[in-house]
């Protein structure tokens, strides 16, 4: 039977305790992680956020009633202990010291046992590096955020939290909320809508970001604003992404790009070492956008290793190879990649490559591998001639053991299977060290991108970014040259956040609304709120957002986002702990002006 807490205030958490505390009578609460009978001891491990500390009842020290309800005890019923620090018997030898625990040299004899709640056996084993489903741990996440593992992630996350908060206060940053219930502005991921009882056929939308209501408190006079941002997307889910998630969000008046890349790279930099130790070497190194994709494919590069794509469009115009030339002739490009040492890849291990490849839409992959003896091996060769086979391979830098990869396509298509097919192949051959962080920013984003599905071009990032003076004048004559005062801040190729410098003159925003396809009235329906308060006096001002659960994912070197979020949702957006969504009934529905249809 239960028993009450009355008399009885905990001194110490268990993983707090150490040899200092040797001679102390102290009391501790927690968890049974797990309980040994010996006969005249009894061992049991007590757990608790802090650590686990180990318990030793024997009835000479706590007498027949409380020795007979430690024989009673079990996984997870949780318990209050009273007794006396001790060194382990014999703590000078080695034998006797738990090395694999932090409370490894001491334990306490238990005076006085209560069990405080009586714990149903789990449905997995509460152990750090769990084996079991996720699908199963998630439905009783209540019981998997027990895990030493998993709460460690957790403080962590609250460690970075506080470490930001920290330092923006201390840059004169105010922290400011910003509604949660918004107009839905349909430019960009989808909205999760919130019917309005009280406005029949009316919708709110939970923000995507506060960005248009950061930009009116710089209009405001408030010059440097953060928060740690609550917003909901409603998109496909995969490893790093969830449909609500937290982001570093600030804004700053009065600035240009370079003062918001300083203050966020001294913030990842202080938050890193105080998070974790970790000293980032500081400017951040930066990139081009166009850099970015013409050497890794992608705007997030991963730079912990090379196998950068190579361009060899040149080197095979006119070649007897009908995929390359076609390609060429289309509008495309041919590239490359160069996978050092692995020109004896099993031709199976090959084929799953060209498998992955089609997954993002090229038809194949083409190959070459360069035997030791210098003679090829290649899925083309008969198609081209030796010569062209040998310029081909020194373009790559090709030398005897090399494995070269080859799409041809749409540029773009061709940087995205090439960016993706490097990062799977060092992923395959251990290519990637867990301890090294290799931040970079990446600037000059293109400012539009073109849309096939609506036809128009439409903002990389949003229609408030600003584009860089030089390139104003190709806003009506050529668009998609325009480069954008945009900037992500990547590390080991995932993009942490990303910012720009705003459009603060009505006339420039005009034009920007005009690019992508937007009349007057259009942007005053979705915008007018922000575009009215432009009309009194808007300082120059940029911001940044930081995904909080990507950077805590990094620094605890975990690939999957549900790691460090406490109640995540699963692929189809759904709680197994809570059946969110779930359905409602008739009253509510009718409340709120709604009919569900089949």
């Amino acid at each position: 039977m239960a028993e009450s807490m009355k008399g009885l205030k905990r001194t110490h958490r268990c993983g707090e305790l150490s040899a200092a505390n040797a001679g102390e009578n102290v009391t501790v609460m927690g968890w049974v992680q797990k309980q040994r009978n010996k006969g005249g001891l009894i061992f049991v491990d007590l757990r608790d956020r802090a650590g686990i500390l180990q318990v030793v009842f024997e009835e000479k020290d706590c007498g027949e009633e409380n020795f007979t309800k430690a024989e009673k005890l079990r996984s997870e019923f949780v318990v209050a202990v009273t007794g006396r620090v001790e060194r382990r018997a014999g703590a000078e030898a080695k034998n006797a010291v738990n090395e694999n625990m932090a409370t490894g040299e001491i334990e306490v004899r238990a005076e006085q046992l209560r069990i405080l709640s009586e714990a149903e056996t789990p449905p997995f084993p509460i152990e750090s590096d769990s084996r079991t489903k996720e699908e199963l741990r998630l439905k009783y996440r209540y019981l998997d955020l027990r895990r030493p593992d998993l709460q460690e992630k957790l403080m962590l996350r609250s460690r970075m939290s506080s470490a930001v908060h920290a330092f923006l206060k201390e840059e004169g940053f105010w922290e400011i909320e910003t509604p949660i219930l918004n107009k839905s502005t349909p430019e960009g991921a989808r909205d999760y809508l919130v019917p309005s009882r009280i406005h029949p056929g009316s919708f709110y939308a939970l923000p995507q970001s506060p960005q248009i209501f950061k930009q009116l408190l710089m209009c405001s006079g408030y010059d440097r604003y953060f928060q740690i941002a609550r917003c909901f997307r409603d998109e496909d889910l995969r490893a790093d992404r969830q449909p609500e998630f937290t982001q570093i969000d600030l804004e700053m008046s009065f600035v240009d790009m370079e003062d918001v890349i300083d203050v966020t790279e001294r913030m990842v930099a202080k938050v890193c070492e105080e998070a974790i130790g970790l000293k980032v070497e500081l400017p951040i190194k930066r990139m081009t956008w166009n850099e970015a994709m013409n050497r890794f494919g992608s705007d997030k590069p991963d730079t912990r290793f090379g196998m950068e794509l190579v361009d060899v469009s040149k080197t095979v115009e006119g070649c007897g190879f009908g995929v390359f030339t076609g390609a060429l002739e289309a509008g495309g490009s041919v590239r490359g990649i160069n996978v050092k040492g692995q020109a004896q890849m099993p031709r199976k291990k090959i084929d799953a490559l060209v498998e992955f490849a089609k997954g993002y839409g090229v038809k194949g992959l083409a190959y070459l591998a360069v035997q030791s003896d210098g003679s090829y091996k290649s899925s083309f060769s008969k198609f081209m001639t030796e010569e062209e086979l040998k310029g081909l391979v020194d373009a790559m830098g090709g030398e005897p053991g090399d494995l070269l990869l080859f799409a041809a396509d749409k540029l773009k298509l061709v940087w995205s299977v090439l960016g993706a097919l490097r990062v799977e192949l060092a992923k395959q051959l251990e290519m990637l060290d867990e301890n090294v962080y290799n931040f970079l920013w990446v600037t000059e984003f293109p400012q539009f991108e073109w849309s096939d599905e609506e036809e128009r071009f439409v903002a990389m990032h949003h229609p408030f970014t600003m584009p860089m003076e030089e390139d104003l004048d190709l806003l009506e004559s050529d668009p998609g040259k325009v480069r954008a005062k945009a900037y992500d801040i990547v590390v080991n190729g995932m993009e942490l956040g990303g910012g720009s410098v705003r459009i603060f003159q009505s006339d420039v925003q005009e034009r920007m609304f005009e690019a992508l396809g937007f009349s007057r009235e259009k942007a005053y329906e979705q915008f007018g709120f922000l575009l009215d308060a432009f009309k009194y006096g808007v300082p120059p001002h940029g911001g940044l957002a930081i995904g909080l659960e990507r950077f805590v994912m990094q620094l605890a070197k975990t690939d999957n986002i549900r790691e460090v979020i406490a109640f995540p949702k699963v692929k189809d957006a759904s709680c197994l702990m809570s059946e969110a969504p779930g359905t409602v009934d008739e009253k509510q529905l009718e409340e709120l002006h709604l009919r569900v249809t089949e």
